[in-house]
């Protein structure tokens, strides 16, 4: 693991997850922004578009840089994937609440049955797949949650340790140069102080717990 170093970037792009709207990261924008950054939303089609249609713009969004990324769910495999088909792109770290880089469960649980699959649209194959182990310029961390509560436990075995969506151990991909476990639901992740302050840390000093 490389020596965390200080980053005096400012700018923030958050970006939602496969259900939810650029909306549901306006929280997690204005905590940052007390924090002294300068976030900005993206959206994009999560079920509907799927990754061919998001990623181009995702990737004309993060040129704009340099930026740090905070992503939910779905959204930070949509963000490595688009850093590791352009490495170039000007990112300097990149927070993932909650996402199954490691490819998801309860989504193999959802595309086995015709009747819940049309939910995971054009994004199921990479929620089931997942991402390669990071091997990108930019530095990547994960913010799992512990607190069970959510649908996803319904549709695939999550094993001891979920946010109710996510299992943590779908969260832990190889490359990643900082991990930590919150107390707090898959959803519960957009609205956790705790979380906020992890992310500001990270995108400052490289450290979670600063």
């Amino acid at each position: 693991m490389e020596r965390a170093t200080t980053d005096t970037t400012r700018k923030v792009l958050l970006i939602h997850g496969i259900w939810m709207p650029a909306l549901s990261m306006r929280w997690m924008a204005a905590r940052l922004a007390e924090a002294g950054f300068e976030p900005a939303l993206h959206a994009y089609a999560g079920a509907a578009g799927g990754p061919d249609a998001a990623l181009p713009g995702l990737a004309e969004r993060l040129r704009d840089g340099p930026t740090h990324v905070l992503a939910h769910s779905l959204g930070g495999l949509m963000t490595l994937s688009a850093l590791a088909a352009q490495p170039e792109l000007p990112v300097r770290r990149v927070v993932c609440l909650g996402s199954p880089l490691c490819g998801s469960a309860a989504a193999g649980g959802l595309a086995r049955h015709a009747w819940t699959a049309a939910a995971l649209g054009r994004s199921a194959e990479l929620l089931l797949r997942g991402c390669p182990p990071w091997r990108g310029r930019a530095e990547v961390a994960v913010i799992a949650g512990s607190t069970p509560r959510g649908l996803g436990r319904y549709f695939g075995d999550l094993g001891p340790d979920s946010d109710g969506t996510v299992a943590v151990a779908e969260t832990r991909l190889d490359g990643l140069s900082d991990h930590a476990v919150i107390p707090a639901s898959h959803t519960g992740l957009l609205f956790s102080a705790q979380a906020a302050q992890m992310a500001a840390a990270y995108f400052r000093h490289g450290r979670l717990r600063a």
